[in-house]
């Protein structure tokens, strides 16, 4: 009788855990053991492919830990900065989450639902080493950034704000064309995400340097599907688990520490709740 009762509760808190995620996202990925992930495959050191052809970056690997902690098995999906949103936002989505280099922004809330902050970065502008001598003279060249994305914005509001009543900041699609416009001399500088930058200038060394500070602020989110509670509670309470077993600081010393290709050092702690 004692194993029966047992057996009975363990039942029902299995129930319980269901009910409690409950959701159209969470029902189809339990289902299916499928986690669908939006990724860069150009955001060095994000996600991108790697001199072996392999998909890798931070982005990769904390995707690749959500999905196994969820007990699924992650299908990567390609995502640019033109289709990182809308892939969620389609009936049903064609992922089920995007983690790539997304700022969570009021307008793009509005669209989509975020998990909370999973990476804290900033935009800053990356020119040939010794060309930049003071940020003003940022004011007078030619900047290349990157469609569809707040830092073409923040680009020119920041050249306007040097002094420039009307600057040049050309968006390109994508990483690599943003960044071979630079080497080619097509434009004297480009700005987004620092982190993308020092992927980027990591690709050859010695030759190029961050300038300046911060001009903005740029929280990543993970993109999820809007309006779907269950789903978010449960990316949200993955990655604060992750936070709190020591995973994240793995993952991001990997990618990000001291001693890597990419050191970035830590501005923020996760948000963590009770």
């Amino acid at each position: 009788m004692r194993v029966l009762k047992i057996s009975v509760l363990a039942a029902l808190l299995v129930m319980a855990a269901t009910v409690a995620f409950a959701g159209p996202t969470y029902d189809r990925v339990m289902s299916t053991k499928v986690v669908k992930a939006g990724m860069s495959n150009q955001g060095i050191p994000g996600g991108f492919i790697n001199d072996k052809n392999e998909w890798v970056g931070f982005d990769v690997d904390m995707a690749t830990e959500i999905a196994k902690r969820l007990g699924c098995t992650l299908e990567k999906v390609v995502v640019n900065n033109n289709t990182r949103v809308s892939f969620v936002q389609t009936d049903p989505p064609k992922v089920d989450m995007v983690l790539a280099n997304m700022t969570h922004k009021r307008e793009r809330d509005q669209k989509i639902d975020f998990s909370i902050t999973y990476f804290f970065d900033g935009q800053k502008f990356l020119a040939k080493k010794g060309a930049v001598k003071d940020v003003k003279d940022l004011a007078g060249m030619k900047v290349g950034s990157m469609q569809g994305t707040t830092s073409i914005v923040n680009a020119t509001e920041y050249l306007k704000k040097l002094g420039n009543p009307d600057p040049k900041v050309i968006g390109y699609d994508g990483e690599i064309a943003m960044f071979e416009a630079l080497r080619s001399g097509r434009v004297q500088a480009i700005s987004t995400d620092s982190t993308i930058l020092l992927g980027y200038a990591a690709k050859v060394p010695g030759q190029f340097e961050l300038v300046g500070d911060f001009i903005s602020d740029e929280p990543y989110g993970i993109g999820l599907p809007q309006d779907d509670s269950a789903w978010r509670d449960i990316i949200n309470f993955t990655i604060q688990d992750m936070w709190k077993d020591g995973t994240y600081m793995t993952i991001y010393n990997k990618w990000f520490g001291p001693d890597t290709d990419y050191p970035f050092p830590m501005t923020e702690k996760i948000e963590l709740w009770p």
